[in-house]
Protein backbone atom coordinates (compact mmCIF):
# COMPACT_ATOMS: atom_id res chain seq x y z
CA UNK A 1 0.00 0.00 0.00
CA UNK A 2 1.49 3.47 -0.71
CA UNK A 3 0.36 6.73 0.80
CA UNK A 4 -0.52 9.24 -2.33
CA UNK A 5 -1.22 13.05 -1.82
CA UNK A 6 -3.48 14.25 -4.37
CA UNK A 7 -4.90 17.98 -4.94
CA UNK A 8 -6.81 19.66 -7.46
CA UNK A 9 -7.95 23.50 -8.99
CA UNK A 10 -10.77 24.58 -6.83
CA UNK A 11 -13.62 26.20 -9.42
CA UNK A 12 -16.22 24.54 -10.52
CA UNK A 13 -16.58 20.69 -10.19
CA UNK A 14 -14.87 19.10 -12.95
CA UNK A 15 -11.65 18.78 -10.82
CA UNK A 16 -12.99 17.44 -8.17
CA UNK A 17 -14.81 14.67 -10.16
CA UNK A 18 -11.86 13.67 -11.80
CA UNK A 19 -10.32 13.63 -8.56
CA UNK A 20 -13.13 11.27 -6.98
CA UNK A 21 -13.59 9.11 -9.87
CA UNK A 22 -9.44 8.16 -9.42
CA UNK A 23 -9.70 8.33 -5.95
CA UNK A 24 -12.56 5.52 -5.77
CA UNK A 25 -10.21 3.46 -8.25
CA UNK A 26 -7.50 3.84 -5.79
CA UNK A 27 -8.15 3.71 -2.49
CA UNK A 28 -8.57 -0.21 -1.70
CA UNK A 29 -4.95 -0.07 -2.53
CA UNK A 30 -3.49 2.61 -1.36
CA UNK A 31 -4.21 5.93 1.43
CA UNK A 32 -5.32 8.88 -0.43
CA UNK A 33 -5.10 12.53 1.18
CA UNK A 34 -7.00 14.68 -1.00
CA UNK A 35 -5.47 18.73 -0.96
CA UNK A 36 -9.21 20.57 -2.19
CA UNK A 37 -9.72 24.39 -2.16
CA UNK A 38 -13.53 25.89 -2.56
CA UNK A 39 -15.88 24.51 -4.96
CA UNK A 40 -13.69 21.46 -4.98
CA UNK A 41 -13.71 20.85 -0.81
CA UNK A 42 -17.44 21.51 -0.96
CA UNK A 43 -18.18 18.86 -3.73
CA UNK A 44 -16.07 16.00 -1.72
CA UNK A 45 -16.71 16.68 1.55
CA UNK A 46 -19.90 15.28 0.69
CA UNK A 47 -17.96 11.51 0.60
CA UNK A 48 -14.93 12.24 2.56
CA UNK A 49 -13.94 14.11 5.98
CA UNK A 50 -10.82 14.63 7.99
CA UNK A 51 -10.34 11.49 9.63
CA UNK A 52 -11.49 8.84 6.72
CA UNK A 53 -9.51 5.62 7.33
CA UNK A 54 -8.37 4.95 3.64
CA UNK A 55 -9.22 8.95 2.56
CA UNK A 56 -8.70 11.69 4.21
CA UNK A 57 -10.03 15.33 3.09
CA UNK A 58 -8.58 18.75 3.83
CA UNK A 59 -9.09 22.09 2.80
CA UNK A 60 -6.27 24.13 0.79
CA UNK A 61 -6.25 27.85 -0.31
CA UNK A 62 -6.97 28.04 -4.51
CA UNK A 63 -7.25 30.40 -7.05
CA UNK A 64 -10.96 31.40 -8.04
CA UNK A 65 -12.45 33.17 -11.50
CA UNK A 66 -14.40 36.37 -10.56
CA UNK A 67 -17.50 37.43 -12.08
CA UNK A 68 -18.74 40.82 -12.81
CA UNK A 69 -22.47 41.73 -14.07
CA UNK A 70 -22.70 37.49 -15.13
CA UNK A 71 -19.56 37.99 -16.83
CA UNK A 72 -16.12 36.40 -16.26
CA UNK A 73 -13.98 39.53 -15.23
CA UNK A 74 -10.64 38.42 -16.98
CA UNK A 75 -9.17 41.54 -15.06
CA UNK A 76 -10.01 41.01 -11.68
CA UNK A 77 -9.44 37.28 -12.10
CA UNK A 78 -6.10 37.99 -13.03
CA UNK A 79 -5.08 40.38 -10.32
CA UNK A 80 -6.91 37.70 -8.50
CA UNK A 81 -4.19 34.98 -9.54
CA UNK A 82 -1.25 37.50 -8.97
CA UNK A 83 -2.02 37.55 -5.25
CA UNK A 84 -1.99 34.09 -4.95
CA UNK A 85 1.07 33.57 -6.86
CA UNK A 86 2.71 36.23 -5.20
CA UNK A 87 1.35 35.98 -1.47
CA UNK A 88 -0.78 32.99 -0.70
CA UNK A 89 1.18 30.60 -2.48
CA UNK A 90 4.55 30.42 -1.16
CA UNK A 91 2.94 30.08 2.40
CA UNK A 92 1.16 27.44 1.17
CA UNK A 93 4.39 25.42 -0.43
CA UNK A 94 6.06 25.87 2.42
CA UNK A 95 2.77 24.62 4.61
CA UNK A 96 2.61 21.48 2.53
CA UNK A 97 6.33 21.06 2.54
CA UNK A 98 6.50 20.42 6.11
CA UNK A 99 3.43 18.00 5.86
CA UNK A 100 4.98 16.07 3.47
CA UNK A 101 8.12 15.77 5.07
CA UNK A 102 6.57 14.76 8.41
CA UNK A 103 4.15 12.10 6.55
CA UNK A 104 6.68 10.62 3.88
CA UNK A 105 3.76 10.10 0.73
CA UNK A 106 5.57 7.75 -2.14
CA UNK A 107 3.44 10.02 -4.27
CA UNK A 108 1.54 13.37 -5.29
CA UNK A 109 -1.04 13.51 -7.39
CA UNK A 110 -2.14 17.01 -8.45
CA UNK A 111 -5.09 18.03 -11.02
CA UNK A 112 -3.96 21.86 -12.10
CA UNK A 113 -3.46 22.66 -8.26
CA UNK A 114 0.09 24.53 -8.42
CA UNK A 115 1.33 24.43 -4.56
CA UNK A 116 1.23 20.76 -3.87
CA UNK A 117 3.47 19.75 -6.66
CA UNK A 118 5.97 22.65 -5.71
CA UNK A 119 6.17 21.32 -1.98
CA UNK A 120 6.71 17.84 -3.12
CA UNK A 121 9.39 18.85 -5.73
CA UNK A 122 11.22 20.40 -2.77
CA UNK A 123 11.01 17.78 -0.77
CA UNK A 124 12.25 15.14 -3.24
CA UNK A 125 8.65 13.09 -3.76
CA UNK A 126 7.66 12.20 -7.39
CA UNK A 127 5.03 13.95 -8.86
CA UNK A 128 2.17 12.72 -11.58
CA UNK A 129 -0.06 15.32 -12.77
CA UNK A 130 -3.44 14.20 -14.64
CA UNK A 131 -5.49 17.07 -15.64
CA UNK A 132 -7.47 18.31 -19.07
CA UNK A 133 -5.05 21.48 -19.19
CA UNK A 134 -2.00 19.94 -20.39
CA UNK A 135 -3.60 19.49 -23.33
CA UNK A 136 -2.72 23.04 -23.92
CA UNK A 137 1.00 22.64 -23.66
CA UNK A 138 0.65 18.89 -25.70
CA UNK A 139 -1.64 18.96 -28.46
CA UNK A 140 -1.24 19.86 -31.71
CA UNK A 141 -4.33 22.07 -31.76
CA UNK A 142 -3.66 23.22 -35.42
CA UNK A 143 -6.92 22.67 -36.50
CA UNK A 144 -8.67 25.62 -34.10
CA UNK A 145 -9.03 28.80 -35.63
CA UNK A 146 -6.30 31.36 -35.17
CA UNK A 147 -7.40 33.32 -32.54
CA UNK A 148 -7.96 30.37 -30.21
CA UNK A 149 -4.32 28.62 -31.54
CA UNK A 150 -2.88 31.96 -30.28
CA UNK A 151 -4.69 31.56 -26.93
CA UNK A 152 -3.27 27.96 -26.27
CA UNK A 153 0.35 28.98 -27.33
CA UNK A 154 0.49 31.93 -24.72
CA UNK A 155 -1.48 29.94 -22.09
CA UNK A 156 0.97 27.05 -23.07
CA UNK A 157 3.54 28.71 -20.62
CA UNK A 158 1.06 29.35 -18.04
CA UNK A 159 0.64 26.21 -17.84
CA UNK A 160 3.73 25.30 -17.30
CA UNK A 161 4.31 28.24 -14.72
CA UNK A 162 1.59 26.52 -13.14
CA UNK A 163 3.77 23.06 -12.31
CA UNK A 164 6.69 21.13 -14.42
CA UNK A 165 9.36 18.67 -14.10
CA UNK A 166 6.23 16.24 -13.50
CA UNK A 167 7.37 13.29 -13.54
CA UNK A 168 4.43 11.75 -15.68
CA UNK A 169 1.89 13.50 -17.63
CA UNK A 170 -1.49 12.63 -18.20
CA UNK A 171 -4.41 14.22 -19.88
CA UNK A 172 -7.59 13.38 -19.45
CA UNK A 173 -9.68 14.63 -22.24
CA UNK A 174 -13.00 13.75 -24.40
CA UNK A 175 -10.89 14.44 -28.16
CA UNK A 176 -7.16 13.10 -28.71
CA UNK A 177 -5.61 15.54 -31.19
CA UNK A 178 -1.95 14.23 -32.20
CA UNK A 179 0.80 14.98 -29.90
CA UNK A 180 3.46 17.54 -30.65
CA UNK A 181 6.56 16.66 -31.39
CA UNK A 182 8.62 16.42 -28.55
CA UNK A 183 5.71 15.84 -26.35
CA UNK A 184 5.35 11.89 -26.83
CA UNK A 185 6.07 10.78 -23.46
CA UNK A 186 2.59 12.25 -22.04
CA UNK A 187 -0.44 9.69 -21.82
CA UNK A 188 -3.30 10.85 -23.20
CA UNK A 189 -6.36 8.86 -21.45
CA UNK A 190 -10.44 9.07 -22.01
CA UNK A 191 -12.50 11.00 -20.11
CA UNK A 192 -12.16 9.62 -16.03
CA UNK A 193 -16.10 8.24 -15.79
CA UNK A 194 -17.10 7.77 -11.83
CA UNK A 195 -18.82 4.29 -11.39
CA UNK A 196 -21.90 6.42 -10.58
CA UNK A 197 -22.25 6.96 -14.47
CA UNK A 198 -20.91 3.90 -16.21
CA UNK A 199 -23.03 1.92 -13.80
CA UNK A 200 -26.12 3.66 -15.74
CA UNK A 201 -28.22 1.93 -18.89
CA UNK A 202 -28.96 5.50 -20.97
CA UNK A 203 -32.53 5.98 -21.95
CA UNK A 204 -33.22 8.50 -25.18
CA UNK A 205 -35.72 10.39 -22.31
CA UNK A 206 -38.12 13.20 -23.86
CA UNK A 207 -36.91 16.35 -21.43
CA UNK A 208 -33.31 18.39 -21.81
CA UNK A 209 -30.94 18.82 -18.74
CA UNK A 210 -29.21 22.20 -17.93
CA UNK A 211 -26.14 22.58 -15.91
CA UNK A 212 -26.03 26.05 -15.26
CA UNK A 213 -23.70 28.38 -12.90
CA UNK A 214 -25.78 30.95 -10.79
CA UNK A 215 -24.43 34.00 -12.70
CA UNK A 216 -26.00 32.35 -16.14
CA UNK A 217 -27.92 35.61 -17.49
CA UNK A 218 -31.18 35.95 -17.96
CA UNK A 219 -31.52 36.29 -21.37
CA UNK A 220 -29.86 32.56 -21.62
CA UNK A 221 -32.51 30.80 -19.36
CA UNK A 222 -35.24 32.51 -21.30
CA UNK A 223 -34.08 31.29 -24.07
CA UNK A 224 -34.44 27.65 -22.43
CA UNK A 225 -38.28 28.13 -22.73
CA UNK A 226 -38.27 27.51 -26.62
CA UNK A 227 -38.26 23.87 -26.00
CA UNK A 228 -40.86 21.93 -27.25
CA UNK A 229 -39.92 19.13 -24.24
CA UNK A 230 -39.41 20.06 -20.23
CA UNK A 231 -35.96 21.00 -19.21
CA UNK A 232 -34.34 19.88 -15.92
CA UNK A 233 -32.14 22.91 -14.65
CA UNK A 234 -29.70 22.65 -12.62
CA UNK A 235 -26.97 25.08 -11.01
CA UNK A 236 -29.12 27.81 -10.30
CA UNK A 237 -30.78 26.09 -6.98
CA UNK A 238 -34.47 25.49 -6.06
CA UNK A 239 -37.36 28.40 -7.20
CA UNK A 240 -40.04 27.82 -8.71
CA UNK A 241 -41.06 26.48 -12.05
CA UNK A 242 -41.31 28.94 -15.05
CA UNK A 243 -42.99 27.59 -18.09
CA UNK A 244 -41.26 24.46 -19.25
CA UNK A 245 -38.35 25.05 -16.67
CA UNK A 246 -38.09 23.58 -13.47
CA UNK A 247 -35.05 23.65 -11.09
CA UNK A 248 -33.46 21.36 -9.27
CA UNK A 249 -30.83 21.61 -5.71
CA UNK A 250 -27.49 19.73 -6.87
CA UNK A 251 -27.76 15.86 -6.08
CA UNK A 252 -25.38 14.02 -7.49
CA UNK A 253 -28.33 11.08 -7.41
CA UNK A 254 -30.55 13.27 -9.34
CA UNK A 255 -28.20 14.58 -11.40
CA UNK A 256 -26.23 11.37 -13.17
CA UNK A 257 -30.12 10.12 -13.15
CA UNK A 258 -31.50 13.10 -15.35
CA UNK A 259 -28.05 12.38 -17.04
CA UNK A 260 -29.03 9.17 -18.29
CA UNK A 261 -32.71 9.72 -18.74
CA UNK A 262 -32.50 12.90 -21.26
CA UNK A 263 -32.41 13.45 -24.65
CA UNK A 264 -29.58 15.94 -24.29
CA UNK A 265 -28.09 18.35 -22.32
CA UNK A 266 -27.15 22.37 -23.00
CA UNK A 267 -24.42 23.76 -20.76
CA UNK A 268 -20.98 24.98 -20.06
CA UNK A 269 -18.31 23.18 -22.25
CA UNK A 270 -16.07 21.85 -18.96
CA UNK A 271 -14.28 18.87 -20.21
CA UNK A 272 -15.63 16.22 -17.59
CA UNK A 273 -19.23 17.04 -18.26
CA UNK A 274 -19.09 16.92 -21.83
CA UNK A 275 -16.94 13.43 -22.04
CA UNK A 276 -19.84 12.34 -19.18
CA UNK A 277 -22.31 13.20 -21.59
CA UNK A 278 -21.04 11.83 -24.77
CA UNK A 279 -20.33 8.23 -22.78
CA UNK A 280 -23.85 8.11 -22.39
CA UNK A 281 -24.73 8.69 -26.08
CA UNK A 282 -26.24 12.58 -25.33
CA UNK A 283 -26.55 15.01 -27.91
CA UNK A 284 -24.78 18.23 -26.58
CA UNK A 285 -25.12 21.97 -26.82
CA UNK A 286 -22.29 23.89 -25.42
CA UNK A 287 -22.44 27.20 -24.30
CA UNK A 288 -19.17 28.62 -23.09
CA UNK A 289 -18.43 32.29 -22.13
CA UNK A 290 -16.63 34.31 -24.86
CA UNK A 291 -13.48 34.81 -22.66
CA UNK A 292 -13.35 31.49 -21.11
CA UNK A 293 -10.99 30.02 -24.01
CA UNK A 294 -10.59 26.76 -22.78
CA UNK A 295 -13.60 25.42 -23.04
CA UNK A 296 -13.95 27.57 -26.27
CA UNK A 297 -11.40 24.75 -27.40
CA UNK A 298 -13.49 22.20 -25.89
CA UNK A 299 -16.75 23.40 -27.97
CA UNK A 300 -14.93 23.14 -31.12
CA UNK A 301 -13.95 19.72 -30.50
CA UNK A 302 -17.25 19.03 -29.80
CA UNK A 303 -18.59 20.37 -32.52
CA UNK A 304 -15.83 18.42 -34.98
CA UNK A 305 -16.98 14.94 -33.30
CA UNK A 306 -20.31 15.47 -34.86
CA UNK A 307 -22.10 14.83 -31.70
CA UNK A 308 -23.09 18.22 -30.96
CA UNK A 309 -22.70 22.23 -31.61
CA UNK A 310 -21.87 25.44 -29.64
CA UNK A 311 -22.35 29.11 -29.27
CA UNK A 312 -21.17 31.51 -26.58
CA UNK A 313 -23.27 31.94 -23.37
CA UNK A 314 -23.22 35.65 -24.15
CA UNK A 315 -25.12 35.30 -27.98
CA UNK A 316 -27.21 32.27 -27.00
CA UNK A 317 -30.51 32.42 -27.84
CA UNK A 318 -34.07 30.69 -28.88
CA UNK A 319 -33.04 30.43 -32.82
CA UNK A 320 -29.87 28.43 -31.13
CA UNK A 321 -31.78 26.16 -29.53
CA UNK A 322 -34.19 25.08 -32.14
CA UNK A 323 -31.38 24.73 -34.70
CA UNK A 324 -29.67 22.22 -31.84
CA UNK A 325 -33.17 20.05 -31.37
CA UNK A 326 -33.55 20.27 -35.28
CA UNK A 327 -30.39 18.42 -35.72
CA UNK A 328 -31.02 16.13 -32.66
CA UNK A 329 -31.09 12.50 -35.26
CA UNK A 330 -27.84 14.03 -36.74
CA UNK A 331 -25.89 14.05 -33.26
CA UNK A 332 -27.66 10.52 -31.84
CA UNK A 333 -25.67 8.75 -34.95
CA UNK A 334 -22.70 10.20 -34.38
CA UNK A 335 -22.46 9.56 -31.07
CA UNK A 336 -22.19 5.80 -31.72
CA UNK A 337 -18.05 6.08 -31.99
CA UNK A 338 -18.40 7.31 -28.39
CA UNK A 339 -21.51 5.40 -26.45
CA UNK A 340 -19.76 3.32 -23.77
CA UNK A 341 -16.53 3.93 -25.34
CA UNK A 342 -15.41 7.22 -24.22
CA UNK A 343 -13.58 6.12 -20.94
CA UNK A 344 -10.13 6.39 -19.56
CA UNK A 345 -10.10 5.06 -15.94
CA UNK A 346 -8.50 1.89 -16.33
CA UNK A 347 -5.34 4.01 -18.37
CA UNK A 348 -4.92 6.76 -15.71
CA UNK A 349 -5.13 3.95 -12.80
CA UNK A 350 -2.46 1.97 -14.89
CA UNK A 351 -0.29 5.32 -15.27
CA UNK A 352 -0.32 5.92 -11.02
CA UNK A 353 0.74 2.00 -10.80
CA UNK A 354 3.77 2.14 -13.03
CA UNK A 355 5.00 5.50 -11.67
CA UNK A 356 4.79 4.08 -8.22
CA UNK A 357 6.94 1.24 -9.63
CA UNK A 358 9.23 3.16 -11.13
CA UNK A 359 9.80 5.48 -8.53
CA UNK A 360 9.01 2.47 -5.52
CA UNK A 361 6.62 2.47 -2.60
CA UNK A 362 7.39 2.93 1.01
CA UNK A 363 5.74 1.50 3.71
CA UNK A 364 2.70 4.15 5.10
CA UNK A 365 2.50 4.48 9.07
CA UNK A 366 -0.57 5.93 10.51
CA UNK A 367 -1.62 9.76 9.37
CA UNK A 368 0.19 11.56 12.34
CA UNK A 369 -2.59 14.79 11.76
CA UNK A 370 -5.80 15.65 10.50
CA UNK A 371 -5.35 19.12 10.65
CA UNK A 372 -7.04 21.30 8.02
CA UNK A 373 -4.90 23.97 5.85
CA UNK A 374 -7.69 26.74 6.09
CA UNK A 375 -4.87 29.43 5.95
CA UNK A 376 -1.54 28.07 5.22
Amino acid sequence: MAKIFYSMAGEGRGHAVRVRTLTELLRGEHELHLFAPDDAFEFLSRFYDAAGPSVRLLRIPGLRFHYTSSRLDLTKSIFAGLKYAGYDLHRLVRALARRIELESPDLVITDFEPALPRAARRVGVPVLSLDHQYMLRAFDLSTLPGKLQRYAWAMSFAVWLYYHQQQRTVVSSFYTPPLKAGWEHVTCVGPMIRDDVARQTPVRGDFLLSYLRKCTPRHAIEALKVASMPVKVYGLGERPPEANLTFHPISEVTFVDDLAGCRAVISAAGNQLLGESLFLGKPFFAIPEKHHHEQLINAHFLRASGAGDWTTLETFGADDLRQFLARLEEFESALGNYQGKLIGNHDAVRAVTETLAAFGTAPTDEPKSAQILNHA
